[in-house]
């Protein structure tokens, strides 16, 4: 039911939203990184292949989370009784989209509800991430990578819903296969940058530009449905 804009939208979500990524996840890969074995620093072939394992499994666990939002939303669609839902997946999409881009750009924080509500699961996984810590081989990388893809994220959840509205589990793990995909570049930086480009992200008119970028995408959604 989805479309390939929908796809697209996912995963510039994903690319733009770095400037929330660094301040979300930026301590948590910067620790991981610091880490890590000398020999391991001392090889970018080796460091790169952990940073790949903790991506991987990070966005395996939001392809599970979109496929299990994904079925859930099929099994409510038929009471909707609607000939063609389309046209509300993508108003919803849209909205969603404008609410992302609002929250990206510090204009207004509500999908920061959904991270408060999704802390009561975080606590229950959280400890789980304990055990491969700390990281010695890209399998306990992956591992925690795994848990690290459930951490509370107001990104994550304003493109689960995404998820939801498609209405089909393939197609919803696709979209947050697609989302965490572009959230590839930010993350893999955040293992090996300098402090400068993180200081250039943190800065708010980074953050209100990237907003807005995305409040586009979502009113170019709506206007095109």
């Amino acid at each position: 039911m989805l479309t390939e804009l929908t796809f697209l939208s996912a995963f510039f979500a994903g690319l733009l939203g770095a400037t929330h990524c660094i301040g979300m996840c930026g301590s948590i890969v910067g620790a991981l990184s610091l880490s890590l074995p000398a020999n391991v620093h001392q090889s970018h072939f080796r460091l790169g292949l952990y940073l790949l394992a903790y991506n991987f499994g990070r966005i395996s666990s939001y392809t599970v989370a979109g496929i299990l939002v994904g079925f859930l939303g099929a099994q409510f669609m038929p009471w909707l009784s609607l000939n063609n839902p389309q046209p509300l997946i993508m108003w919803i999409s849209g909205l969603f989209m404008i609410v992302l881009g609002l929250y990206l750009g510090e204009w207004w924080q509500a999908l920061a509800l959904l991270e408060r509500v999704g802390a009561h699961l975080w606590r229950r996984i959280e400890p789980v991430g304990r055990y491969f810590l700390p990281v010695k081989c890209p399998l306990q990388a992956l591992g925690f990578g795994l848990v690290w893809g459930w951490l509370p994220c107001g990104l994550v959840y304003s493109i689960l819903v995404f998820s939801l509205t498609s209405c089909s589990a393939w197609q919803g793990g696709l979209l947050m296969l697609a989302f965490g995909l572009g959230t590839l570049p930010a993350s893999l930086a955040l293992g090996v940058t300098t402090p400068w480009l993180i200081r250039f992200i943190h800065q708010s008119v980074v953050r209100k530009i990237v907003g807005a970028i995305v409040i586009g995408f979502g009113l170019f959604i709506l206007l095109g449905n």
